[in-house]
């Protein structure tokens, strides 16, 4: 397949977005942030905000850790850091080291209003993440011999892409999880770029997948790489054809109870709450305020970004995941073969559902990331056991953004 990296990439907006409002920032694509927008919208904050949001999370930061011998705890700074410096309510981090240690940590404040602590591994929104959940029902599908890698989608699901350059029949599945599908993304339509207006909104799947075939396609499918969410809804529409069954009660049933995450669900129609003890997601609006999102109808997200975990439970999945308690090994190989994704950050490469990263250390990082209103979480994997897993509360700047990737390779590294 000739694959090249894509020259607007991006989870929910890419560098042609920048004219969108940054409320619908949902579905974040992994690792970066929707640089240009976040941008964009950084200038736009008042400084009056900036100074109150500082001053509330900066009163709640914890004490730096240290080591045996005294040597300061490198990610409880780097969190410090993302609360006082960037302006971040919050931020919490769970990492198990070189040694199998799990440590989390937290700072700033779980509410601006109580100015309550951080729930210690708390429940967030991951965004994104769960497309690699998605990723793996599908792959467990081909493993049974249900779904063929590349069976084009209208085999399965006749009709169903069509439009502008649109053909299911020149689509494959392999296409889908791997973002060279030509697909253009649902959140460029008109209907979802304020999501003020949509908060709680439910959308049924189809309606998302609608507002992507009333767009045209972006490229021919397998000459580009370019990440759309649609992808990622046309493949849970896959899953529920083939099984019979919703798509959550899949992801439910074949990971979450599989493997045992305990504070992990993907949410019901019509269930807007953050089931446990969870730290306040802010979204900026224009006017440079921070509102709560920690509910909303995540709908909107569906198979692309729905589901609602914690730090710990993340690196608990992308731990068993790459360790093969998920897949055989051949899906597992497939999963990790992937094509250069630039756009995503300096060597990160995508498979299907999945990304890697060089590591300052030598070696890759695997994981996906997440954005949704409220919350963004960077996470990764290594393949000799180390694990971490970042959340803020609110989606940072150019930045802060950098700052979080920077925590997470060293949080691995140490």
């Amino acid at each position: 397949m000739n694959v090249r990296t894509g020259t607007a990439g991006g989870f929910c907006a890419q560098v042609r977005r920048t004219r969108r409002s940054i409320n619908f920032t949902i579905l974040q694509r992994g690792y970066t942030v929707n640089e240009h927008l976040e941008h964009n919208r950084t200038k736009r904050r008042g400084l009056a905000v900036a100074v109150a949001a500082l001053a509330v999370a900066a009163g709640a930061l914890a004490p730096t850790a240290a080591f045996a011998g005294g040597r300061p705890d490198s990610v409880q700074s780097s969190l410090n850091a993302l609360v006082k410096d960037d302006g971040l309510p919050a931020a919490l981090a769970t990492v198990k080291g070189r040694d199998g240690r799990t440590h989390t940590y937290t700072a700033g404040v779980g509410n601006l209003t109580t100015k309550a602590k951080v729930p210690t591994d708390g429940q967030i929104r991951i965004g994104s993440n769960t497309k690699t959940f998605t990723a793996v029902v599908v792959l467990q599908l081909v493993a049974e011999g249900k779904i063929g890698l590349d069976t084009s989608v209208d085999t399965y699901l006749p009709g169903l892409l069509h439009g502008d350059g649109i053909d299911g029949h020149n689509i494959t599945v392999r296409q889908l999880l791997q973002h060279t599908s030509g697909l253009p993304d649902y959140t460029d339509a008109p209907a979802l770029s304020d999501f003020s207006t949509i908060q709680h909104r439910y959308f049924e799947p189809r309606e998302l997948l609608d507002s992507a075939l009333a767009q045209k396609a972006r490229f021919a499918p397998g000459t580009r790489w370019e990440y759309s969410n649609t992808n990622y809804i046309v493949a849970g529409l896959l899953i529920q054809k083939v099984t019979g069954r919703p798509v959550g009660e899949e992801i439910t049933k074949r990971v979450i109870d599989r493997i045992g995450l305990r504070h992990t669900y993907f949410p019901t129609p019509g269930d807007m709450t953050i089931h446990e003890a969870h730290p306040e997601g802010y979204n900026q609006e224009p006017d440079g305020s921070l509102h709560d999102y920690s509910e909303m109808d995540p709908s909107m997200a569906w198979a692309a970004g729905a589901i609602v975990s914690t730090n710990t439970d993340l690196n608990s999945f992308f731990s068993a995941l790459l360790g093969g308690r998920l897949l055989p090994a051949t899906q597992l190989a497939e999963m990790r073969t992937t094509v250069p994704a630039e756009l995503l950050g300096p060597g990160v490469r995508y498979g299907l559902g999945l990304q890697s990263k060089p590591l300052s250390c030598g070696g890759l990082a695997w994981g996906h990331g997440g954005t949704i209103p409220g919350y963004r979480s960077r996470d990764a994997v290594t393949d000799d056991g180390r694990a971490a897993s970042i959340t803020v509360t609110t989606i940072p700047g150019d930045a802060g953004a950098q700052h979080m990737a920077d925590a997470l390779d060293a949080a691995l590294c140490r």
